[in-house]
């Protein structure tokens, strides 16, 4: 028999997130978001008064009202919206909020060029002698710094208003993969038929069983395949959208537009992928080992994420995950702990996958909701570590939120990784220390490579492929599927090196990279993980001084720069240092591995 996937129905409470502490109904959303659009036409009156201190703060303090508004009726949409891709009601709430948002958007587009029209001094002159406005000043000031990319109200407005059409790509792709694609049936490890998804796929590869991760593989991204022309065209159209905006807003090119914001030099994305590329013989080396403890004549790409050791562990139950999870982030202290537990017993996490439910793992929410975590646990470690992961996420909201006001509420995306990837290592380091087993330890050690492996090399060729696809369509070329699929099968052949078959069926796997839709993204993912890798150093040595300049990154938010908010934590991201540390890290784990084999 068939193991089908639970309806959303069938899940216990325990287990979902509480979506009724944000609204407890859909007509509850609905008067609310009828609300927004009366209270809305406010916003709109003050356009052409703010040339005044007293005008701008009253813009300012409407404009914040409204907008934790419009984001609570936005995370509960979508979120709803995820819980069932196929239910009518919950995807016709979000499509409305979505379109709202623009609406909202243009709205408020006088609001950049106006205050940029002001002189600087008079400008600073409004925040200095108004106490209420001293609140702002970061905001100004980060607004002044982009004043050469800010257009005219008129161009402004229709942007905003023109930013609904403008995200169709990412739209498209989203209900393609997670509503329309449906992958095969497979036979598991016990001869068992069962439904492929994206949810169980990660558990399938990992098989130690190779004709079940083969079988899987070749079930995923032959589905693929299938939609390449149609998934070509939508991420072709996505980038092209992110470079007219750039060009738009008067930037170098569409890289500078990522990072520019946030003040991050372009040289830290360049010297990451030079970095990396200088380091491919450790990977290389990495490959060659795993060939060689797996006894295989042949490596192929399904063969990747098997175990170089068989996992001696059973299966590992939701609630005991939460407890292995609170164990390796002890270091962090007892507060950390406390918001960890608050965050269980209060439903911020949906756990388990079911039938129409997106794939993958987030955390997300508003100013005020609470930072939920979408899951779909699947009972084994690496879920356990996508728990640590997206809790880390959602601690940080948590401090950032609790310690900023609105305005700095968030965080960048510079920044996002890095939490969460700290939790992941505390957790990897806590169960290697831990465990005397051979075999086990042995396990855990090839956890701690395949987080590097897939985190930062496999986030840097990421990115490589997205500097790559950006400058070409920035010089005119026009790219295809095939152009893509070149491309790729080039970058997994430089990257992974001789001692590997690559699959022609991976040649499609850039169509499976959501984040591809959230230009030059996935690079935060690497120098996230340099960066978590000295916090969690730092950590370790169980110094209070360290563990509360960590905890003052947390508590950060928005309020100065990624760079910044990071260094005075104690990691200078400026340098190659961090990634060049994990590098290293990463080969004394290959040392302890052929050390104890």
């Amino acid at each position: 028999m068939s193991k089908e996937l639970k309806k959303r129905s069938e899940i216990e409470e325990l287990y979902k997130w509480d979506m009724e502490k944000v609204y407890p109904s859909i007509d509850a959303w609905e008067r609310d978001f009828e609300s927004l659009k009366s209270e809305s036409e406010e916003i709109k009156k003050f356009k052409g008064t703010l040339n005044n201190g007293e005008s701008i703060l009253e813009y300012l303090k409407l404009n914040e009202k409204l907008s934790r508004k419009l984001e609570k009726l936005y995370v509960y949409a979508t979120m709803k919206s995820h819980e069932d891709t196929t239910n009518s009601d919950f995807q016709a709430i979000a499509s409305k909020i979505e379109s709202f948002m623009a609406v909202f958007g243009s709205y408020n587009s006088y609001f950049e060029p106006e205050i940029l029209a002001l002189e600087e001094d008079e400008l600073i002159g409004f925040i200095n002698s108004n106490e209420e406005l001293k609140v702002y000043d970061f905001l100004f000031r980060s607004l002044l710094k982009s004043k050469s990319h800010i257009l005219s109200d008129e161009m402004e407005a229709l942007l905003a208003s023109a930013s609904d059409c403008l995200n169709a790509s990412e739209n498209i792709y989203e209900m393609l993969t997670n509503a329309d694609m449906k992958f095969t049936k497979i036979k598991d490890e016990n001869g068992v038929e069962v439904d492929l998804t994206e949810g169980n796929y990660g558990n399938f590869i990992r098989s130690k069983n190779r004709e079940v991760r083969k079988d899987a593989f070749k079930g995923l991204f032959n589905e693929y395949k299938k939609y390449e022309n149609t998934l070509g065209t939508s991420l072709v159209s996505s980038i092209k959208t992110f470079i007219f905006n750039s060009k738009t807003r008067n930037y170098k090119n569409s890289l500078d537009a990522s990072l520019s914001p946030n003040n991050i030099p372009l040289e830290v994305y360049y010297n990451a992928i030079e970095t990396i590329g200088k380091n491919l013989n450790t990977l290389h080396r990495y490959v060659g080992i795993k060939k060689k403890l797996l006894k295989l004549d042949e490596l192929h790409m399904y063969d990747l994420y098997v175990p170089v050791v068989e996992n001696t562990s059973e299966e590992i139950e939701y609630d005991e995950a939460v407890k292995i999870v609170e164990g390796g982030l002890a270091p962090l202290g007892e507060d950390y702990i406390a918001i960890f537990k608050e965050g269980i017993k209060n439903r911020w996490v949906d756990v388990y996958e079911n039938k129409g439910k997106r794939t993958g793992a987030y955390s997300w929410g508003s100013y005020d909701t609470m930072p939920y975590v979408l899951l779909n646990y699947n009972h084994s470690l690496n879920d356990v570590s996508t728990l640590a992961h997206e809790m880390g996420h959602s601690i940080h909201s948590y401090y950032s939120r609790e310690n900023q006001p609105y305005v700095y509420g968030n965080y960048t995306l510079f920044s996002a990784e890095i939490a969460s990837t700290t939790n992941e290592i505390l957790l990897i380091n806590k169960l290697i220390n831990d465990e005397n087993d051979k075999g086990k330890k042995l396990y855990l050690i090839n956890q701690e490579l395949e987080q590097i492996r897939t985190t930062v090399f496999r986030q840097l060729m990421f990115a490589e492929f997205e500097l790559i696809t950006h400058e070409k369509i920035e010089e005119g070329e026009a790219l295809t599927a095939k152009d893509l699929n070149e491309l790729w099968l080039e970058l997994n052949k430089k990257y992974f090196g001789e001692d590997i078959v690559i699959d022609e069926e991976i040649a499609i796997e850039w169509a499976r990279i959501p984040h591809f839709y959230s230009d030059f993204y996935v690079y935060q993912y690497a120098t996230g993980y340099a960066a978590a890798s000295a916090f969690s150093k730092a950590i370790l040595t169980g110094n209070k001084e360290n563990i509360e300049k960590y905890k003052g990154f947390l508590k950060a938010g928005g309020s100065k720069y990624p760079i910044d908010a990071i260094k005075d934590g104690g990691v200078d991201m400026t340098t190659s240092k961090p990634l060049e540390a994990t590098l290293e890290r990463f080969n004394e784990l290959l040392d302890m591995l052929e050390e104890l084999i």
